[in-house]
């Protein structure tokens, strides 16, 4: 970061910088777009399903700031079509700065049960996917100093019953952004950021088990999709320094069990 840089208002510290954010039109992945447009930068959405909430979205910052946002379509599970989403950045923007890797599927699979097709999902959304969609953007990062942040999960360190293979996934995505660390530097900056109990899933929790979490995580409440969005936006602006780093962001629960 350059002293400009440092000194620079909340809404400009991102100022010129392109933000390509996978799984960005709903939940975790809407909220990370708003904080870093809000923080001055260009944002690629990319959806797969959510294209209404995708198009509201970018109708809502175009609102803000015109002319920079931009949505891409994809399914991730199909890695050729990885690099297109590099490229519409570039297109767009003419350059891609820094890469979220936010798209996940999250569902148990108890011992038991597994199939293959679960396997091929949730390691391909969570770990594949992120793979060679930074491989796809490593050259474009390296020629603009770049940065990677990839959103894991506490449960990728501490395994969450009855998700053995989401668990798995994670797990291999932290190690990943370890590796990447290495494998890009000096050029690129690698970090993860690690979410506890944020939103509650989609398909529903018992009132009991929600209580159960919330009683064994120490500050004793649900976390926002701000609190995520405010820690890579803490790795986008104001740490320089830090590469190969897994933040927690989970209220203590990781050491509330």
């Amino acid at each position: 970061m350059t002293q400009s840089e440092s000194s620079a208002t909340p809404h400009t510290r991102l100022h010129g910088r392109t933000a390509l954010i996978t799984g960005a039109a709903r939940r975790i992945g809407a909220q990370i777009v708003r904080s870093l447009h809000a923080a001055g930068a260009n944002v690629v959405i990319h959806c797969h399903r959510s294209r209404a909430e995708a198009d509201l979205l970018a109708a809502e910052l175009e609102r803000a700031r015109p002319a920079s946002t931009a949505i891409v379509a994809a399914d991730l599970l199909d890695v050729t079509t990885l690099p297109s989403l590099v490229l519409a950045a570039r297109e767009r923007f003419g350059a891609l700065d820094v890469l979220i890797n936010n798209a996940s599927s999250f569902y148990p699979t108890p011992m038991g049960s597994i199939t293959a097709a679960q396997w091929d999902d949730l390691l391909g959304s969570n770990l594949r996917a992120p793979t060679f969609l930074a491989q796809a953007a490593a050259s474009e990062l390296v020629r603009t100093r770049g940065l990677i942040v990839n959103i894991v999960d506490i449960h990728g360190m501490r395994p969450l019953r009855d998700h053995v293979v989401y668990s798995t996934a994670k797990a291999g995505l932290i190690m990943l952004t370890r590796a990447l660390a290495r494998e890009l530097a000096p050029d690129v900056r690698v970090n993860a950021v690690a979410p506890g109990p944020v939103m509650w899933p989609e398909s529903g929790m018992e009132e009991e088990r929600k209580q159960q979490i919330l009683s064994n995580t120490p500050l004793h409440r649900i976390g926002s999709p701000d609190d995520i969005a405010r820690a890579v936006l803490f790795f986008a602006t104001d740490a320089p320094f830090v590469t190969g780093q897994i933040l927690s962001v989970d209220g203590g629960r990781s050491i509330g069990w």
